[in-house]
C-alpha cells in the first residue's frame, strides 16, 4: 500500500466516523402520528380529515425517489393534555412514531411541545393556536403552521378597527386558546384607541350561550368577539341570530372559524361574520384541485377541507421532503433541514419556516355570503383583503425564543 493510498484511505475513515449515527431513518420506516379530537367539537374542522389529509402527503411524497416507507397512525386526545400526553409518550417509547402532526387545543398541544422538546420527535403543530410555541416555549422539534394567537387576534381585530369597530366586548372559551386570542388582540385594540368593555369566559364545548351574549348585548359594544372554536363558535353564532345581535346594530366576528363551521351552520346564520383565515379551497387552481381530491377520499362525502387539514397536509409532506433530503427522520437533523424552507407553497401560497419555528404565509380576512351570493357547495367567501406573510405574524425579534440569536 502506497504512500497516497494510505492516506485516501485514512480519509475515507475519517469522514466514515464523523458521519452522525442519527443520519439515517429509524428501523427503516417514518412513522407520523395524526393527534386531534376524533369525537369531539373539533372532529370536523380535524378529526379524521386530518388522517387522510396526512395519508394524501405521505402518497404525495411516494417515497422522495428514495423508496422511504411511510406510515400514518392516528389517535384522539380527547382535548385532554394527559390522555395526549400519555398517547405521546406510547408513541415515542413504544411505537418509534418519528413525528406528531395537527393537535388542536392549545393546552394539549403545549403538553406535547414540552414532552418532545429533548427527545428525536419532531412536533407539526399544524393546529395548536398558541402562539407561545414560537415564543417563550419554543422548541427545537417544533415547527408551526396555519394560525396562532398572536395572528388570529391581531389581523382580526385589525381589520374590524378599520371598520370602526372601536368598542369591544368577549365571549371566550376558557383555556389557553381564548384566552391567547382575547389577551392579543385586546393588546392590538388599546393600542389602537378602542376600548374592551368586558369578557364573559364559557367551558370547552359549552351548548347553551345566552347568558353570555345577554351579557355582550348588555355592554352595547359595536363588537363582539368569539375567542372560541369548533362547535363552540357555531352554537354561539346559531343563537346570536336568535337574540337579534345583528339586528341591533352589534358587529359579530369569529376569531378562529373554518369553512366546515359555516357549513355546519348554514349561510342564513353566518352572512356578513368577518373572519380571517390561512387556506380557502376556492382561492386558486392548486388548491382546488387539492380540495376535491380529499372530498373524494373515503369518509370525507365531498366535504371541503378546512384550513387545519390543509396545515396537516403541507407539513407532513414538508416534513418528509426534508426526511428525504437529510436521509434521517431525526428532529435534530430534520427541522433545521426545514427551517431552509423559502418558497411557494402550493395551499399557503408565498411561504418560509423562520428559526423560532413559525412558518410565515399570508393570511386573508374574508366576509361570509349571503345566501344568493353562493353560486355552488362550499362557496361560502368573499375575499376582502390579503395580509402578506410578513406582516401577518408577530415578529420573531418580540416573541421571546430562546432559538432566535
Amino acid at each position: 500500500m502506497n504512500g497516497l493510498t494510505r492516506s485516501l484511505l485514512a480519509l475515507a475513515i475519517g469522514c466514515t466516523a464523523l458521519t452522525p449515527a442519527y443520519a439515517e431513518i429509524s428501523d427503516s420506516v417514518v412513522r407520523v402520528g395524526v393527534l386531534n379530537d376524533i369525537s369531539g367539537i373539533f372532529q370536523d374542522t380535524n378529526g379524521m380529515g386530518s388522517v387522510e389529509a396526512a395519508r394524501m402527503a405521505a402518497e404525495d411524497f411516494n417515497g422522495g425517489g428514495k423508496n422511504i416507507k411511510v406510515e400514518i397512525v392516528y389517535a384522539d386526545h380527547q382535548n385532554k393534555s394527559d390522555v395526549g400526553s400519555a398517547i405521546v409518550r406510547k408513541w415515542l417509547e413504544v411505537d418509534k412514531v418519528d413525528a406528531v402532526v395537527d393537535v388542536p387545543n392549545s393546552s394539549v398541544g403545549l403538553t406535547i411541545n414540552s414532552l418532545l422538546r429533548d427527545t428525536n420527535m419532531t412536533f407539526l403543530a399544524s393546529s395548536t393556536a398558541s402562539s407561545d410555541l414560537t415564543g417563550k416555549a419554543c422548541s427545537p422539534n417544533t415547527i408551526q403552521w396555519v394560525n396562532d394567537a398572536w395572528a388570529t387576534g391581531n389581523t382580526t381585530a385589525a381589520a374590524m378597527m378599520q371598520r370602526g369597530g372601536k368598542d369591544w366586548y368577549f365571549i371566550t372559551v376558557n383555556y389557553a386558546l381564548g384566552q391567547g386570542i382575547e389577551a392579543e388582540a385586546t393588546n392590538y385594540i388599546e393600542k389602537h384607541g378602542g376600548k374592551v368593555l368586558g369578557s364573559a369566559k364559557h367551558p370547552l364545548g359549552t351548548s347553551d350561550f345566552a347568558s353570555f351574549l345577554l351579557q355582550a348585548q348588555g355592554s352595547k359594544a359595536k363588537v363582539i368577539g368569539l375567542a372560541n372554536a369548533g362547535g363552540d363558535t357555531i352554537n354561539a353564532v346559531k343563537q346570536a341570530n336568535e337574540f337579534g345581535i345583528k339586528e341591533g346594530g352589534q358587529s359579530l366576528v369569529a376569531f378562529l372559524l373554518f369553512i366546515n363551521d359555516i357549513h355546519g351552520m348554514g349561510l342564513k346564520a353566518a352572512q356578513g361574520l368577518q373572519l380571517t383565515e390561512a387556506f380557502y379551497w376556492d382561492m386558486n387552481d392548486d388548491t382546488r384541485a387539492f380540495a376535491k381530491r380529499f372530498a373524494a377520499r373515503p369518509g370525507m362525502n365531498g366535504k371541503m377541507p378546512s384550513g387545519n387539514q390543509a396545515g396537516v397536509y403541507a407539513s407532513t409532506l414538508a416534513y418528509l421532503n426534508a426526511v428525504a433530503a437529510t436521509g434521517s427522520d431525526d428532529a435534530k437533523v430534520v427541522v433545521p433541514q426545514m427551517k431552509t424552507f423559502k418558497g411557494k407553497d402550493k395551499l399557503f401560497g408565498d411561504t418560509a419556516i423562520r428559526q423560532d419555528g413559525r412558518v410565515i404565509h399570508p393570511i386573508y380576512l374574508f366576509e361570509v355570503k349571503k345566501p344568493e351570493e353562493s353560486k355552488y357547495p362550499y362557496d361560502y367567501y368573499k375575499l376582502i383583503s390579503t395580509i402578506p406573510a410578513e406582516q401577518a405574524f408577530r415578529p420573531m425579534a418580540d416573541g421571546g425564543c430562546s432559538l432566535v440569536k
